[in-house]
């Protein structure tokens, strides 16, 4: 240590006797050094350096290689009222993306990128995930911070597309840095929605034009931060957070703090309440989590290969003045600090890379300022989420043999959601607009019945359902359908509502239907002519028939045949008392019912499926056997009071043969089920419905009921329908009907997101396990592509079920020609 002591004195002493020469055999020393040892540490030194910064970038080029890798975008579509602080609500559960210290040294932390796309037609809100974040966490993430929030996922794509063939692309952009240290914050309180000017600036774009803004942003933590602190300790002691900048503090004569050995202008800043501000602003930013951040602009078009440079020139500075708009809009940050402009070379290439090398730290609260949902509800061209989505409950089925398919949640990670057939036999209540999607969704659930062997009747009065079930059943069950098209020029099926056993029952059903469909034109003496004549039709010996109806009351001959084969009383009176009448009497008393049996019976349809005699169709069998019923009405080829007409029959004729499962014990029951659309026209019976549906539970029969809108039900049905179908289905209605039907999606589900519902969305709320669990919505799915040629196939298998089925004992025997080779088999 002594020698040292001298020699440092000598060098001191030389220094101060002689300050040039002493400089000057430093020189002379350094050169010899570099004269030895250049030609040997220059190349190595030159080398590693190239190396370095060569693998620095192969490094980069990697990593960044493997966040895009997988990447995708998540479409945000904003909820009616967007809450302020769901921003800072999403970016402090993002810092959860943080990685380990040692993790992030040798692998890097991903960052995360929110984008703002400017079209004509209006603004789209985006948000770039790396494919090495877990699927669905910043999906949940943005759904909890904004309740009501809708998120769909996509591959990563290029925010600006390329041009079309025949057409160049001309971009502008730039870069947005702070403008003073990282350590002094941006503002972040506002009167207003701070990007409300943003929003604002590219209106008008045209249709070749885009515009977009990026936000990149990856959370920080460790000596990234620590250089924050150490710029905020030289804002606090008033000098230069930059190199140059403290390299002239040195020279420059002013008071030097004794704590940081720094020299400091000569200002009392206790008494400055702007730097006072100033550390408390500081001070602030640093104690929150920690972002960092870049942000990116570009405004392109579009303009044709042979544009020339006049053109070109005219269309940059339109460009130019837009993108201008844009970067001055984040003026309305600036408080202790500010953004600049900094060029950005290639802007397209670069926003499409969406590489995040170093940039400027915000806390997550400036971060919120600039990278949210608009709060303002009237944003021009902004798409805004109906409703929200919520996520199913716990117990709600997916997938198996047992489930009835619904369609996939949409909140969060999607999974399918489907109903238990077990839960089904509570019946499932339908209701929505037109072209909302109920066809399809009762489509999926028909064509799930069938393949699982499970017996269905489907009423369809519109035919679009019935031909899509048609299109894609798979060809082995063709034998199974029977087929009822009002359209079809081919023989119908034939199911004789007055034909079975039960002749009593089949009359008061008839009666009961004809009664509720006329029901402004029906009085007792209508019902009490053909309830006689239908009791007089089924006491005659051999197959009763509607076709003669008529003759029964207008041919003497044919009436009196009639009378000559009953043994009643009261038919014998009534008879009576109706022979008594003149011809003009008879003529009044029966013009009410005739125009409407004429009416009903001069359609061919109607009277080869109807009024053809014996039937052909085995509602039992079709019920207990997995059999597949199909009644395409086409409403503009009956009329609407004929197609009630007919669907109700065949509705009656189906809850008879449930019924007659009472003989069947429980155990050997098999799940069948009942799907009619726009069902207020169908259930004519002269049962309630509500009884109905309380009874087909222990059949076994599960009853889908759709329609479109509230008011199409009577009270009493709607009522019923209400406390007895339990399982509710909505999709979009109207504000009427939704505040109706919140009462069964509350308080989950408002009649605001009732209302709003897009299309093939749904709010479901289901029984499960036999309870009502709560409300939640999901996504129908779309039917499979239709099997070219498998109409055609099921309804030429189907035409075995036209011909009439084999005889009971007690029936007259049918001729060789008309009997079912395979009912016979």
């Amino acid at each position: 240590m002594f020698p040292s002591s001298i020699n440092h004195s000598t060098l001191v002493g030389d220094y101060l006797r002689d300050p040039l020469g002493v400089f000057q055999h430093v020189l002379e020393h350094l050169r010899d050094i570099a004269l030895t040892w250049g030609p040997i540490a220059g190349p190595v030194l030159a080398a590693t350096a190239v190396a370095t910064v060569i693998t620095r970038k192969r490094w980069h080029r990697r990593y960044h290689a493997r966040l895009s890798n997988g990447a995708r975008v998540i479409s945000v579509r904003t909820p009616p009222t967007v809450d302020p602080s769901g921003a800072i609500t999403v970016w402090s559960n993002l810092v959860g993306l943080l990685r380990p210290g040692w993790l992030r040294r040798f692998s890097g932390q991903p960052h995360l990128t929110f984008e703002l796309t400017f079209t004509d037609d209006g603004v789209q809100i985006q948000f770039w995930v790396p494919g090495v974040v877990p699927p669905g966490m910043v999906e949940r993430a943005i759904e909890a911070a904004w309740p009501g929030a809708h998120t769909s996922t996509k591959p990563a794509g290029a925010p600006i597309s390329d041009a079309a063939e025949g057409r160049t692309v001309e971009a502008v952009g730039g870069e947005l840095r702070l403008a003073r240290t990282e350590a002094l914050p941006i503002r972040t309180e506002h009167p207003a929605d701070p990007i409300r000017a943003l929003l604002g600036a590219p209106v008008g774009l045209g249709p070749h034009e885009r515009a977009c803004v990026q936000v990149l942003a990856r959370p920080v933590t460790g000596h990234r931060v620590a250089k924050a602190r150490r710029a905020a300790r030289r804002v606090h002691a008033g000098s230069s957070t930059h190199l140059v900048g403290r390299l002239l503090d040195l020279v420059t004569p002013g008071k030097t703090s004794k704590s940081s050995k720094v020299k400091t202008p000569n200002v009392d800043r206790q008494a400055g309440l702007e730097h006072a501000a100033q550390d408390r602003a500081v001070v602030e930013k640093l104690r929150a989590n920690q972002f960092e951040t870049r942000l990116r602009y570009a405004v392109t078009t579009t303009v044709p290969a042979a544009a020339d440079k006049g053109e070109i020139r005219a269309v940059r500075e339109v460009l130019r003045g837009r993108g201008h708009a844009i970067a001055s809009a984040f003026a309305a940050y600036s408080e202790h600090n500010h953004y600049r402009r900094v060029r950005l070379r290639h802007p397209v290439d670069a926003l499409a890379d969406r590489r995040l090398g170093k940039g400027d730290l915000l806390s997550i609260r400036e971060l919120a300022a600039i990278a949210h949902l608009p709060i303002d509800e009237a944003i021009p061209g902004l798409q805004r989420a109906g409703a929200k989505a919520v996520p199913p409950p716990p117990g709600v089925a997916d997938v198996g043999e047992h489930v009835k398919p619904l369609g996939l949640s949409d909140s969060g990670h999607s999974r399918p959601v489907g109903l238990r057939v077990a839960d089904a036999r509570h019946h499932m209540h339908i209701v929505g607009a037109t072209g909302s999607g109920k066809s399809e969704l009762m489509a999926r659930l028909i064509l799930a019945d069938a393949e699982a062997g499970r017996g269905v009747v489907v009423i369809d009065p519109k035919g679009d359902l019935v031909e899509d079930v048609l299109m894609r059943l798979p060809e082995e069950l063709g034998e199974k359908v029977v087929l009822f098209d009002a359209d079809s020029k081919a023989r119908p099926p034939v199911l004789n509502p007055l034909d079975g056993k039960d002749k009593i029952r089949a009359v008061d059903n008839l009666v009961s239907i004809f009664s509720r469909i006329y029901a402004s034109s029906w009085g007792p003496r209508t019902e009490d002519i053909l309830r006689a004549s239908l009791l007089t039709l089924t006491s005659r010996p051999g197959i009763p028939n509607l076709i003669d109806l008529p003759k029964l009351l207008t041919v003497p001959a044919f009436r009196q045949r009639a009378r000559e084969e009953i043994n009643d009383e009261v038919l014998t009176g009534f008879w009576d008392w109706y022979d008594e009448l003149s011809e003009a009497g008879r003529a009044q008393v029966i013009a009410p019912l005739m125009n409407k049996v004429r009416g009903f019976l001069l359609r061919p349809f109607v009277r080869a499926a109807i009024a053809g005699g014996e039937s052909t169709v085995d509602m039992d069998d079709v019920l207990n056997n997995g059999g597949i019923c199909l009644v395409r009405l086409a409403r503009d080829a009956l009329g609407i009071e004929t197609a009630q007409l007919v669907g109700s029959i065949i509705v009656g004729s189906t809850w008879q043969a449930a019924t007659r499962r009472a003989r069947i014990p429980q155990r050997q029951r098999r799940d069948c089920g009942l799907y009619i659309d726009e069902f207020h026209n169908f259930l004519n019976l002269p049962y309630p419905p509500e009884d109905m549906l309380a009874e087909a539970r222990a059949y076994l029969l599960s009853m889908t009921l759709a329609h479109q809108y509230v008011s199409q039900l009577p009270s009493e049905m709607e009522e019923g329908v209400s406390a007895n179908a339990r399982s509710k289905i909505i999709f979009n209605v109207s504000p009427e009907d939704a505040r109706r039907l919140a009462r069964h999606t509350m308080p989950r589900l408002s009649e605001h997101d009732l209302s709003n519902l897009g299309v093939f969305h749904i709010a479901a709320r289901l029984v499960t396990s036999g309870e009502e669990a709560p409300a939640f919505t999901a996504v129908t799915e779309k039917l499979k592509p239709a099997v070219p040629g498998r109409a055609k196939t099921i309804r030429k298998a189907a035409r075995v079920n036209t011909r009439p089925r084999a005889a009971d004992p007690v029936s007259a025997p049918p001729t060789p020609s008309t009997v079912d080779p395979r009912r016979t088999a």
